[in-house]
């Protein structure tokens, strides 16, 4: 599966610069790639999952722009970025000077992808191909990141536990938010906000307003509050 699932990675996209990323290179769908126009039903026939590692989301670029602008934040620190897709943010926290980036993705495209990019910019990422929320990874990284996780209500329900169990580690979870639908309401610090540049046609609108997040542990949202 390793060998052909890279072979359908480099044949289906195209090198590419994420918009707000610049710095970063990518195989990713466009205009111009056969995977942009593949259907869904098309890829299941194909075997192949949904390629949500050929996009740079828009969450997962504002969290790479805030990573490169402040490198303080993973700088020489053991970092996981989870469901990772195409790797930008791991990339960006390799780039910033993380003294290890781990990379997970349970998609075999995605891990092909995540290793195709790490060479396409001379960084070494450690790709883990498994479900890390089935097991308890408290104190194992420093920064937790995770870019454009909050889209799926069933995906939310496995990931945001575990990215909260993180932050008692205590590692430092950072997360980057387009306004999906299942993103905390509360539990989560402001860290930085921006207009990201996306696509009409992934996303139907030129830009959207992504934040990057700081998650509090669970048992922040269980401590008594009061209002001064």
């Amino acid at each position: 599966m390793t060998a052909r699932a890279a072979a359908f990675v480099a044949r289906e996209t195209a090198v590419a610069c994420p918009p707000f990323v610049p710095e970063v290179r990518l195989h990713l769908a466009t205009e111009v790639t056969p995977l942009w126009r593949a259907t869904e039903a098309a890829l299941a026939r194909a075997g192949v999952p949904p390629p949500y590692w050929a996009f740079a989301w828009a969450g997962g670029q504002a969290l790479a722009r805030y990573l490169l602008d402040h490198p303080a934040a993973v700088a020489g620190k053991r970092v996981l970025d989870l469901a990772a897709g195409g790797g930008i943010v791991a990339i960006a926290a390799a780039r910033a000077g993380a003294a290890r980036v781990s990379a997970a993705d349970i998609d075999p495209f995605a891990a092909a992808a995540l290793r195709l990019n790490a060479a396409l910019n001379g960084v070494a990422l450690e790709v883990i191909a498994e479900d890390l929320t089935e097991r308890d990874a408290r104190g194992a990284w420093d920064v937790v990141v995770a870019g454009d996780v909050f889209y799926e209500r069933a995906m939310v329900a496995r990931v945001l536990p575990w990215l909260r169990r993180c932050a008692e580690g205590p590692a430092a979870v950072l997360v980057g938010d387009p306004g999906r639908a299942y993103c905390p309401a509360e539990g989560a610090l402001e860290l930085a906000r921006y207009l990201v540049p996306t696509s009409l046609d992934l996303e139907g609108r030129e830009q959207r307003e992504a934040r990057v997040l700081r998650l509090c542990p669970a048992g922040w949202l269980s401590q008594p509050r009061t209002v001064a």
